[in-house]
């Protein structure tokens, strides 16, 4: 990107002026060398978002943003539906409520290390993983709209969980207001018999060790210390988010015109929030939300029950769930009043600040746990929010390294076997069903993740807890 279209308020913040049909300004949080690393197409959708009606402050842009679909991955907006604020199946995405929950084990490297390749190849057996994979669960029509309606709530009462965990994820398991009634049977076809899968790209389901702890207090308060191992899992709502995010595209092109919206790009195809098909969308959305969390849930029970088997008597403790593809109606101060907003977060993760009314009581005192992937070669974070980031960027942080190369670049510049190999000998053992979906989720495809934590941190949206190297990475 061509930094010199922006203006530089610090090392950490640049705006793009509201000019022209930009009705607000655009906001980067990011230093230098990352923007420079942004591709120009990043700039020119944030700078679309802000032409969209109803948006409320700026466009923001996190540290690991990169060009998508419409909306910049890596991109956050908020809109008033008083002001005719719009809806957009761009600005959520096409893997609806995509996101990363961890798990505490109790178990440390000694645990871990004598048995790291039966636990990859006992992972890598119990978490169906891959393009179109399936597993072992297969739902009626009645058990799929309780599905859609329930969320993860739905999945602790089938036996996938415990009831402790809904205090732990966003909106305790279930998004209110889903409407499985309007959700196609196409989407509820392609969903039937993937509820517990993680699918392809960059998902996954990691064994991790935490390496470094940067801030005691608040670990202790997350039950963290160095040396523990934990699990993350990354994946979504599946075949059904994004037929919905590719039907509602389509919808949403086809009415724009008819709303009175110039659309700057069809990509960014959109409703009023208060019109019929606004209001369609927001139900089905909030379905498949319910479908992302009843996945985890599902593939948290079967990783227990996996690891239970290898480590007798182990509990696996849900610290936080949250999503990274969304569009959920907030409270926000703005200007000095409270309004009702949709805030969209595309690749970006919510990073509420202390004492905000709806995190867990645990978290209360310190803020909402931010969990940030890293790629299968290099760490994670878990961040926590910031009181000052409701007003920076409505509560929102990055939500991993974010890629710096397109899949098809990374493929024909690694094999998979080399990139296997490679892990291996620095003590990451990795499994997967394609060798070439290794070779596309190639650590140097990405950021360095370590500069996108940094750069978020330094511009006072979240804090640095502890960061976390992996042992065993299971990949679709």
């Amino acid at each position: 990107m061509d930094i010199r279209q922006l203006t530089r308020v610090h090392e950490w913040k640049w705006i793009i002026p509201a000019t022209g049909k930009m009705k607000v300004p655009a906001v980067f949080y990011a230093n230098q060398a990352l923007l420079e690393d942004m591709d120009q197409k990043v700039y020119e959708q944030i700078v679309n978002v802000t032409t969209l009606p109803g948006i409320v402050e700026a466009a923001f842009a996190m540290p690991d943003a990169h060009w998508g679909y419409g909306f910049p991955i890596g991109g956050v907006a908020a809109f008033d539906p008083e002001q005719g604020g719009v809806i957009s199946a761009g600005g959520v995405g096409f893997d609806i409520a995509c996101g990363v929950r961890t798990l505490l084990t109790g178990l440390t490297a000694q645990d871990i290390n004598p048995l790291q390749e039966r636990v990859a190849d006992s992972l890598f057996r119990d978490i169906p993983a891959g393009l179109g994979s399936t597993g072992d669960i297969r739902l009626s029509s009645a058990e799929m709209d309780a599905m859609l309606a329930g969320g993860a709530r739905w999945a602790v009462q089938q036996g996938y969980g415990e009831k402790e965990d809904l205090e732990h994820l966003e909106e305790k398991g279930c998004m209110a207001g889903a409407r499985p009634d309007l959700v196609s049977a196409q989407a509820k076809k392609r969903q039937r018999d993937e509820m517990g899968t993680l699918g392809s790209g960059n998902h996954y389901l990691e064994v991790q060790q935490v390496a470094d702890i940067y801030d005691p207090e608040v670990a202790r308060v997350f039950q963290i210390q160095k040396g523990d191992i934990l699990v993350s899992l990354h994946c979504g709502s599946r075949g059904l988010g994004h037929q919905i995010g590719s039907e509602y595209l389509k919808k949403m092109a086809q009415t724009a015109s008819g709303y009175g919206i110039d659309l700057p790009d069809r990509e960014l195809a959109c409703s009023p929030i208060k019109s019929p098909l606004g209001q369609e969308y927001l139900g089905v959305m909030r379905a498949a939300i319910n479908c992302a969390m009843a996945n985890r849930q599902i593939i948290t029970h079967l990783t227990r029950q996996t690891l239970g088997r290898l480590f007798p008597g182990i509990k696996l403790s849900l610290l936080y769930d949250v999503a990274h593809n969304t569009c959920k109606e907030e409270e926000h101060i703005i200007r000095g009043k409270p309004k009702n907003l949709f805030v969209h977060r595309k690749g970006a993760t919510r990073a509420f600040g202390p004492g905000h009314p709806s995190l867990p009581p645990a978290f209360q005192q310190v803020g909402q746990p931010v969990i940030i992937g890293g790629t299968m070669g290099t760490s994670s974070y878990i961040l926590v929010g910031t009181q000052e980031n409701m007003e920076l960027s409505l509560g929102s942080a990055c939500h991993g390294a974010g890629r710096s190369m397109s899949r098809k670049q990374a493929s024909r510049q690694w094999r998979g076997v080399d990139i296997i190999q490679s892990l291996r000998e620095k003590g990451i053992i990795v499994r997967s069903v394609s060798k070439k979906g290794v070779a596309e989720e190639a650590p140097d495809a990405y950021k360095d993740v370590n500069q996108v934590v940094d750069a978020a941190e330094q511009a006072h949206l979240v804090r640095r807890v502890l960061r976390m190297k992996p042992l065993v990475c299971i990949k679709g």
